[in-house]
């Protein structure tokens, strides 16, 4: 069975690159086949005939900036990639950008969650097979700046004092919730409220400790 990879990028240059460097790459698939585009049209018409096709989009490296399509009113590689995600839900999307705006990677992210995504400036020829590899195997990869700019939309957007922090270093440091009153002068109720209201600001999920520091400590608030 083919492993289908869709690549779209204004510059054919471009294109031709990624495809040489996942070629030369050890991808362990076999029968690989590479789907070229330059444009939000054209990719979007190989996306919507490989879905008629019965046949999947397995990986697909999308440029933020493209072309658009103003038919159908896709203006972007964001774009692309809801379509991808109604079309070929198991495709592992990755996209790439030129632009680390606090709003717009949060915006990109929220609706797209995408596999990966990468600030062109963090990666050069020598790793980009080697995220990529990554991706496919299975692994989520956010590159450096695009973390960041998660990291700085967040911290903005923090509503919490100087007992909510004391709260996450205690936890990090191994003390347990039942001893956390004898170090915070707050009741346990009021500290369990105080728990609860990080998790919803700091997990997009409902989790345990574990997960709520490591994502603080992911962001830089530890």
């Amino acid at each position: 069975m083919d492993y289908n990879i869709l690549i779209v990028d204004d510059h054919p240059m471009t294109v031709d690159s990624y495809v040489s460097l996942l070629s030369d790459s050890n991808l362990h698939k076999n029968n690989v086949n590479f789907i070229k585009s330059y444009n939000c049209e054209d990719a979007y018409k190989k996306i919507k005939i490989l879905f008629a096709e019965g046949k999947n989009i397995d990986f697909a490296l999308l440029d933020i900036n493209l072309p658009p399509y103003p038919d159908l009113k896709i203006n972007s590689g964001k774009d692309l990639a809801f379509c991808i995600r109604k079309m070929h839900p198991n495709c592992k999307i990755t996209l790439l950008t030129m632009h680390t705006e606090s709003s717009i990677i949060d915006s990109i992210i929220k609706k797209i969650n995408p596999e990966g995504f990468i600030s062109k400036s963090d990666i050069n020829f020598e790793i980009f097979p080697t995220i990529c590899n990554k991706i496919i195997q299975g692994e989520k990869f956010y590159s450096a700046e695009i973390i960041k700019s998660q990291r700085e939309l967040l911290k903005q957007n923090i509503n919490w004092d100087e007992h909510d922090s004391q709260i996450l270093v205690l936890l990090s440091q191994g003390i347990k919730n039942i001893n956390l009153p004898n170090y915070i002068p707050l009741s346990m109720s009021a500290i369990e409220k105080r728990k609860a209201s990080i998790k919803n600001q700091l997990l997009s999920t409902k989790g345990n400790d574990s997960e709520l520091i490591a994502k603080a400590k992911k962001i830089g608030l530890l």
